[in-house]
């Protein structure tokens, strides 16, 4: 760990001694306190700022995930998702697929898999608020608005320092275990001295929701241009989430359209699949890169999230790959807790690191692979992609494949 993020924090007053500290609320921190709390271990969250509550009153936020049966079952398995999918969510039953250059298309229908649907889109906000609300009773401690400053290894247990005392605590966090869940550019990541690899991708993710002449079926829509995808996500509202990945100067020339010009715009880029974009909200761009963690584990301290990986939304599997890093933390330590293990026992954080990152390194890389496939512009190289699109398409079994990992 890097040390010189603690030297200047001797003789500080700590807070009582806990099993887990969770650093960052996001959904993938959220989800792990309660998940770890839920196998009796006590736990804090700790947070620069408690979420905005979520309420149907508000206009639907412009950060949707699609969520994948193994991120349903966990959120359910966690006593949430009732509270969720009563909130609002748009259920894709199917997923249209298409090469803007070739025209070779792939399809996926839940019907094939004998579900009802394979999958459903909500609002980030929604699935946060909701998690934070169960922390409580799940006997969470919420240290909030805190920030951590150093870390402190010791003997049998971590400290995480607090930038300013909160009341009945002190300055500093004692735990057997931190999760490190504090998002890309995580500051305990870099305390602990953990490096990354990163690669940019000069690309942008306009978002907005729009109206489309025609109804979104209840189907994923994506359209592989020679710019990057773009993406029209069914609404539980009748409307699309878009997300629509381009070169940054092209992006920002997107965003700075008028309303009309960008509908038209959008209506060419998708082909009019939908008919004519009608309405459309505000409008926001992310910047897109991949990053991965050269390690999930530093001790007594594990990453999770978007702090252990980055990875193209080409796919829309970044939060899944999150939570199912909930699921194999929480699994782990289940398996220590049966058999009276301490949470930091180095076996169990070592089997998490491990299949963790073996996993997500393999799908990140097949994202990152697949982009940089569909940006080939030479005939040859188009003909190609064609003939693999169609012959997937064609093959049942592979397709059944590619469905059941990205459903978990």
């Amino acid at each position: 760990m890097n040390m010189a993020s603690i030297s200047a924090h001797s003789g500080r007053r700590r807070g009582p001694g806990l099993d887990v500290a969770v650093v960052g609320g996001g959904m993938g921190g959220a989800a792990a306190a309660l998940a770890l709390a839920r196998l009796g271990l006590k736990c804090c969250l700790v947070d620069r700022a408690e979420p905005e509550p979520w309420s149907p009153d508000q206009p639907v936020d412009l950060r949707v995930v699609g969520l994948a049966p193994s991120s349903i079952g966990l959120l359910d398995e966690l006593g949430v998702w009732s509270a969720i999918e009563a909130g609002r969510s748009g259920v894709y039953r199917k997923m249209h697929v298409w090469d803007a250059a070739t025209g070779a298309s792939i399809d996926f229908d839940a019907a094939s898999r004998g579900e009802a649907e394979l999958g459903r889109i909500v609002e980030n906000r929604l699935i946060q608020s909701v998690l934070w609300r169960a922390l409580d009773e799940a006997g969470v401690r919420r240290l909030c608005p805190a920030r951590v400053d150093g870390l402190e290894p010791r003997e049998d247990r971590i400290s995480l320092h607090l930038a300013q005392p909160l009341e009945d605590w002190g300055d500093s966090v004692s735990a057997r275990l931190v999760v490190a869940a504090d998002g890309s550019d995580s500051p305990l990541r870099e305390m602990a001295g953990i490096g990354v690899r990163r690669r940019n991708y000069q690309q942008l993710a306009v978002v907005a929701h729009v109206q489309t002449e025609r109804p979104h079926a209840d189907t994923a829509w994506q359209r592989f241009l020679d710019t990057g995808p773009v993406a029209l996500l069914p609404l539980g509202d009748g409307r699309s989430s878009l997300v629509w990945s381009l070169p940054t100067d092209e992006a920002r020339r997107v965003l700075a359209l008028s309303d009309e010009d960008f509908m038209r715009a959008l209506g060419v880029a998708t082909d009019f699949r939908l008919g004519r974009i009608i309405a459309t909200t505000e409008r926001a761009g992310f910047p897109l890169r991949l990053q991965l963690a050269q390690s999930y584990l530093a001790g007594r301290m594990v990453l999770l999230g978007d702090a252990a990986h980055t990875v193209h939304p080409l796919a829309g599997q970044g939060v899944n790959l999150g939570l199912r890093d909930v699921i194999e933390l929480r699994d782990c330590l289940a398996h220590g807790v049966q058999a009276g293990l301490a949470p930091d026992t180095p076996e169990l954080l070592a089997r998490y690191a491990r299949r963790r990152q073996s996993a997500n390194t393999l799908d990140a890389l097949s994202f990152d692979g697949l982009a940089r496939i569909y940006g080939w512009q030479s005939p040859p190289a188009q003909w190609l992609r064609s003939l693999g699109i169609r012959l997937v398409d064609r093959m049942s079994p592979l397709k059944q494949r590619l469905l059941d990992h990205a459903s978990g």
